[in-house]
């Protein structure tokens, strides 16, 4: 049986084009629509009409897609999408990528024909690497709408819940900045992701835009095994045995940074001001508690809830927004009293 997705093959478009061309979609020009019919009669084309009738049936489930299970913050927000889904009355199924665009691409085919109304996700890091985005494009183009959250795409045209990762960053490092440290360091083990990139961006703002802070930038790429972190911190303190500020942009980085430092003799927050970058509720896990950038992982997941349920429920809507939950500085017991 040929699909879309043969039709869009042979035709070099995508499965939104051909999907859209047969409904005679405005947006499509009508020397394409004629193209695509052609072809589609020629190869004897059919909709799957069960298929048709799952997917205009509204299944009240939301497919959940998410990098990372393991990672407090996503189990955070995969808490509130499931509180605020059941508080709108919709149930989810929820799908781990690991990171993998193959596997993330294979939640979308298993989900997206009929068994859920939309899609609430986070863009794997191998997706992100390699900027492959037509599979969410697609999804999206058979009317199977999506909204992304934390790690986005500016290539999808779709609703997204971010929040401001370079002025949190950039506040972050004004935080050590007032303190009056000479050298502020930044860890950075998110490598590619645009999250990542964001709060480096931040953070060398914040420094070259100091008129009192007179060092250079340092931002320090780590290994993402969390098994050979305290191995390169170590490294790091024994290296750098001038560093007194340190901004660490991920969840695991600033609680482990706290221990290597004071197991190695120096005091913090009065040697060295950590401050870390995640949820808040994993600050307990040092001594002193972690000062964090906290980033509110609940109102994330119940915000994409909120923004996918006005998109089911109202068919006529047709602009995408974008919208930026707060975060906080929560200033604790690896900082210096401001």
């Amino acid at each position: 049986m040929i699909t879309l997705k043969d039709l869009a093959a042979t035709l070099g478009v995508s499965v939104s084009t051909v999907s859209k061309a047969l409904k005679d979609s405005p947006e499509i020009s009508k020397e394409t629509i004629a193209r695509v019919k052609e072809i589609a009669k020629e190869l004897n084309y059919r909709p799957n009409t069960l298929a048709l009738s799952l997917k205009n049936r509204k299944t009240k489930t939301i497919g959940v897609i998410i990098p990372d299970i393991l990672n407090g913050f996503f189990a955070r927000i995969l808490y509130g999408i499931e509180q605020e889904s059941n508080r709108l009355g919709y149930n989810i199924i929820t799908c781990l990528s690991n990171e993998s665009y193959d596997k993330e691409n294979d939640s979308l085919n298993l989900l997206a024909n009929g068994s859920v109304d939309g899609f609430i996700m986070s863009i794997a890091e191998e997706t992100q690497v390699k900027g492959e985005v037509n599979h969410l494009k697609d999804t999206i183009g058979q009317e199977v709408p999506i909204v992304m959250f934390d790690r986005v795409s500016n290539e999808v045209e779709c609703d997204k819940v971010i929040i401001d990762d370079f002025n949190a960053a950039f506040k972050g490092a004004e935080v050590l900045i007032k303190e009056g440290r000479k050298k502020i360091m930044l860890l950075n083990r998110l490598g590619n992701l645009s999250v990542g990139k964001l709060r480096v961006l931040g953070y060398k703002k914040a420094i070259e835009n100091s008129p009192d802070y007179k060092g250079e930038v340092h931002v320090v790429n780590m290994d993402d095994n969390d098994a050979l972190l305290n191995d390169q911190l170590e490294g790091l303190f024994a290296q750098h045995k001038d560093v007194d500020g340190l901004l660490c942009i991920d969840n695991i980085s600033g609680i482990i940074a706290t221990n290597v430092a004071q197991r190695m003799g120096k005091k913090v927050p009065q040697d060295l001001s950590i401050l870390g970058f995640s949820s808040d509720d994993i600050s307990h896990m040092s001594y002193p508690q972690l000062s964090t950038v906290t980033q509110h992982a609940e109102q994330i997941g119940q915000q994409s809830v909120r923004m996918l349920v006005e998109r089911l429920e109202d068919k006529d809507k047709r602009d995408t927004t974008t919208a930026t939950v707060d975060f906080s500085i929560d200033l604790r017991g690896t900082t210096l009293p401001q």
